[in-house]
């Protein structure tokens, strides 16, 4: 239970700090747009709300409502004022909502923090969003209203959460650069080697080979410019590599003349660490734990074929699809051999450690804030690109059955309070918040900003009927999203 909690809680800390600065980034580029704001909420607050702060009133409230005055039907009058009630008020200082050149100032706004942490809004007065419809839109727009506003101001007010995410996630990468330096591994301390793209396989090297030295200077994974020095023409690159018989043996192999040409469109790094297969958890009632495997075991063979690193493992696993071949596991120093069902996507059911940085020896390096800088840019756009490229996994059968929802996010963090992993995992659900917010669907930010792309380019506006249709069904699309999600939680969680 105390795990739970503290999984909990850690979710929602870093919810709120995402969505504070995702919808902060709405707000202050309506501001600066001379647009009102007319709510701006942290989390959800369907029936009523944690706290109510009406700086123009004078007001504020803990635990608060609101009702509608019924009309002669018996039914609540929906042209009439909404009527506040709380459980608490409190009368504070009022500031005015307009400043004295007409235009509203901060005070206009109604800041609330809900009670239900799925997200939050920034209600921008004269946007159809979740909050506002075309009904709310009948009368003649006021020149403070999002859509008296330009294409251009409206673009920005609709890309400015999606920028403050990435951005937030950059600032969190270099604090944890600059406060916490690096963790690297130095090539003497992976055991299995190094995996190469092809332009490297290309001048003689081989997945496996462990780098021991560059033009005769010992190999030294913390030092960067050695990584360029390593595909300059004519270098010399000295590997130790496995015999087939296990003896090792030392190669060189010199880069040929043009080779940094060949590599300089490369996305991918060069070479990436190859990680041994080791069983984080395995998934409760898969093939893999009712064969007896165990969080620890680490994987050397599926089907008599030797699985040293993942590179090997999965091809593998695809070979053996829709079979039930014996798997070799290296326990407590000791061999054991169990017959496992591999199903014909080639799963076996278990959580792998995958950060090689909890599987081999690391080195502690320091970085100075200007050092971080860069560091923190690198590693928020490497999140990004490696994110994006596993969304092809999406759109396959197995990849549907993972998607997962609150349960499987929460899972993500830690038992036991980790600053170090809870910051990174903040940066990376930012980016990922980024990313998914300026995808081109109705009623996310990309949705608006796809049909404001539509009226710069085709000088015509989309109607507000257009609109409104559009927004709900975009909402009705993410809410099926939503629901999926969570009950593949909850189907893993209690029936697998």
């Amino acid at each position: 239970m105390e795990a739970f909690l503290i999984k909990a809680l850690q979710l929602i800390l870093a919810l709120a700090l995402l969505v504070t600065i995702h919808e902060f980034g709405h707000y202050i580029f309506a501001r600066m747009f001379g647009m009102r704001v007319d709510r701006f909420y942290l989390f959800f607050n369907p029936w009523f709300s944690l706290l109510k702060y009406y700086p123009d009133k004078g007001k504020l409230q803990l635990i608060a409502w609101t009702t509608r005055p019924k009309g002669p039907d018996g039914k609540p009058d929906e042209n009439a004022d909404e009527v506040p009630h709380a459980l608490l008020s409190f009368n504070v200082r009022k500031h005015a909502a307009f400043k004295k050149n007409g235009k509203p100032s901060w005070a206009a706004t109604l800041y609330g923090i809900g009670w239900l942490p799925l997200g939050g809004y920034c209600s921008i007065a004269g946007m159809i969003d979740e909050t506002n419809n075309g009904k709310d839109l009948a009368k003649e727009p006021e020149p403070w209203e999002f859509r008296a506003k330009k294409p251009f101001p409206r673009l920005m007010v609709m890309l400015a959460g999606v920028i403050f995410n990435f951005v937030l996630a950059i600032i969190i990468y270099i604090g944890i650069a600059w406060y916490w330096g690096d963790r690297v591994i130095p090539y003497e301390n992976a055991t299995e080697g190094m995996d190469y793209i092809a332009q490297m396989h290309d001048i003689g090297l081989r997945d496996g080979d462990r780098i021991l030295a560059v033009n005769g200077k010992a190999a030294d994974a913390t030092d960067s410019r050695q990584m360029w020095d390593m595909v300059q023409d004519g270098s010399v690159i000295t590997v130790a590599r496995k015999t087939a018989a296990g003896v090792i043996d030392t190669v060189s192999v010199n880069v040929p003349e043009g080779f940094l040409a060949k590599i300089a469109d490369t996305k991918t790094p060069l070479m990436t660490y190859r990680v041994p297969v080791v069983v984080l958890k395995p998934v409760h009632g898969e093939p893999a734990e009712k064969a007896g495997m165990r969080a620890g075991d680490r994987i050397i063979a599926v089907a008599g074929k030797p699985t040293p690193s993942m590179t090997e493992f999965f091809p593998a696993l695809t070979a053996a699809a829709g079979h039930t071949v014996p798997v070799t596991v290296e326990r407590d120093g000791k061999e054991a051999t169990m017959d496992v069902a591999v199903n014909s996507d080639g799963k076996i059911g278990v959580r792998l450690e995958v950060d090689p940085n909890n599987l081999f020896e690391v080195k502690e390096v320091d970085y100075s804030l200007w050092q971080a800088i860069p560091k923190g840019i690198t590693d928020g756009t490497d999140r990004l690109v490696t994110y994006v490229s596993s969304l092809k996994l999406l759109f396959s059968k197995t990849g549907a059955q993972s998607v997962g929802g609150f349960g499987a996010i929460g899972d993500m963090f830690p038992e036991k309070w980790d600053w170090f992993k809870f910051w990174n995992l903040t940066a990376f659900l930012s980016v990922i918040l980024a990313f998914m917010n300026i995808l081109p669907i109705p009623a996310l930010d990309g949705g608006h900003a796809m049909f404001t792309l539509w009226e710069i380019v085709t000088r015509r506006k989309p109607s507000e009927k257009v609109l409104e249709y559009a927004q709900m069904a975009g909402m009705a699309f993410l809410f099926l999203l939503l629901i999926y999600a969570n009950l593949n939680d909850i189907y893993r969680f209690f029936l697998k």
